[in-house]
């Protein structure tokens, strides 16, 4: 599949588009032939993202955005330089270059650098979908359509927010590296109400084409936890057995991941920093069910092949069995180690088990079933620990049964507890874990049962 077959040639910001390989490689070779630096390193990213938000059952505004930006890396000596531009003709790529310099020669040496990378081999990622790119505002209205018709029919309020994502990434190098992935991306969320806004419901996906998004359903569930949610009733906070749908579980899980740095955990900054020194590679720190991955060529949630310097990424497993397989190392890290760089490749996988989510909520005698998690801000890097709100579906369990909606709640927890405190698992799925709705990191969780989760004041709030 190739981009666009023309050559680069000077234009704007807004015709810039997603750039095939030919049309990068060109870019990118004429930028650094415009650099007298000692090393340069020139990444080109371009993006197409379209948007549909939806109100009160109807569309509310559309956007349709093409942006392209140039960074230049220059190096002088020890020093190192970098400036940034959206504009392609000659005069403004000889002068971003001409900036960088500029920039390094005043700048102090760094002492972290290393060499730029040479000509590396990457995994073959499958992450593009020529209909998802192509999408326009019709085809997104057509899924909004399947959420906001059914929901005026029966007298409940729909909102919510899709977004599509084309993106090309090329990477070049003075030292003959050239990297070039290119990737689409599609996330949707609703969240409906009651027409007296007592009663909420709210449902996701993301997908990387957007033909993987199923609008209905979506729709179906957020009407379905909408009319369950109506006249609330408090429970007492406290320690709760719980069932957490599997977008709440992404919500947590994904945290725990963006702990994985090597170098925190060897200076003593995270959790994963062992007592007396070094990092806990080796040791378990959570249930043996649990595996956690970052996959590049997973099918469904797919990463990069490569990071923003070139270094190649791989599966890498961060958890095995409960226990610690494998930190993120970056060059210069890995280079203290002496040890092989580890690279994140940028997306999540957890595995499951087989348990469904109407086993879990039947084997569970008194607990909270949780949709999702909103409102989620650090309070300690060094246990994981978090705190934020349940949100658009919370309900009392009772003797196996879902029984009532229950008013939203506060947790402060940990997703190394609560995977500690496991006690079943369902089938992983894509998520759309992100807070505001867009694409986020791809997430792949399934439902869980875990017990004690920490919930610790109520909040009024629907």
């Amino acid at each position: 599949m190739s981009g666009r077959a023309d050559a680069v040639a000077p234009r704007g910001l807004l015709t810039a588009g997603v750039l095939g390989r030919a049309d990068a490689e060109g870019l990118v070779k004429r930028i650094l032939g415009f650099s007298t630096a000692d090393a340069c390193r020139v990444s080109v990213s371009s993006r197409s993202r379209g948007n549909t938000r939806f109100a009160v059952n109807q569309v509310s505004t559309a956007g349709d955005t093409e942006d392209l930006q140039v960074a230049v890396r220059a190096v002088v000596g020890k020093k190192v330089g970098v400036a940034t531009t959206n504009r392609l003709d000659d005069e403004a790529l000889r002068r971003v270059v001409q900036t960088a310099e500029r920039i390094a020669k005043l700048s102090p040496d760094d002492p972290e650098l290393l060499p730029e990378l040479g000509p590396q081999e990457y995994l073959p990622v499958d992450a593009w979908d020529d209909a998802t790119a192509a999408a326009d505002p019709a085809a997104r209205a057509a899924l909004v359509v399947a959420v906001t018709e059914r929901a005026r029919r029966e007298g409940l309020v729909a909102t919510g927010y899709l977004e599509v994502e084309a993106q090309a990434v090329a990477i070049g190098t003075s030292a003959g590296l050239f990297a070039y992935h290119r990737a689409t991306d599609a996330a949707m969320t609703t969240t409906v109400r009651t027409a007296d806004g007592a009663g909420s419901g709210w449902a996701g996906g993301a997908a990387r084409r957007l033909a993987g998004l199923d609008a209905a359903t979506m729709g179906e569930r957020a009407i379905e936890k909408a009319r369950r949610s109506v006249n609330p009733v408090a429970v007492e906070p406290g320690r709760y057995t719980v069932v957490l749908e599997p977008t709440a579980v992404g919500n947590l899980v994904q945290l725990l991941a963006f702990a994985t740095q090597a170098r925190s955990a060897d200076e003593g900054r995270s959790f994963f920093s062992k007592p007396g020194g070094g990092n806990k590679i080796g040791m378990q720190v959570v249930d043996p069910r649990v595996t956690l991955t970052g996959d590049p060529q997973h099918p469904d949630a797919p990463g990069a092949p490569f990071t923003g310097d070139g270094l190649a990424t791989r599966k890498v497993t961060w958890i095995g069995e409960g226990v610690v397989r494998d930190l993120a190392y970056d060059r210069y890290w890995a280079s203290r180690k002496n040890v092989a760089p580890v690279a994140n490749p940028g997306s999540l996988q957890m595995q499951g088990g087989s348990s469904s989510l109407d086993e879990m909520i039947a084997s569970t005698e008194r607990g909270i079933l949780v949709t999702r998690f909103w409102y989620i801000r650090p309070v300690d890097p060094r246990t994981i620990l978090y705190t934020g709100l349940t949100r658009d579906g919370t309900f009392l369990i009772e003797k196996g049964k879902v029984t009532r909606a229950v008013k939203n709640l506060r947790f402060n927890e940990s997703p190394v507890f609560l995977l500690n405190n496991l006690e079943a698992m369902g089938r992983p799925v894509r998520v759309s874990a992100s807070e505001s709705g867009s694409t986020g990191l791809p997430v792949v969780a399934p439902a869980i049962k875990a017990r004690d989760f920490n919930f610790t004041s109520l909040s009024d709030a629907v």
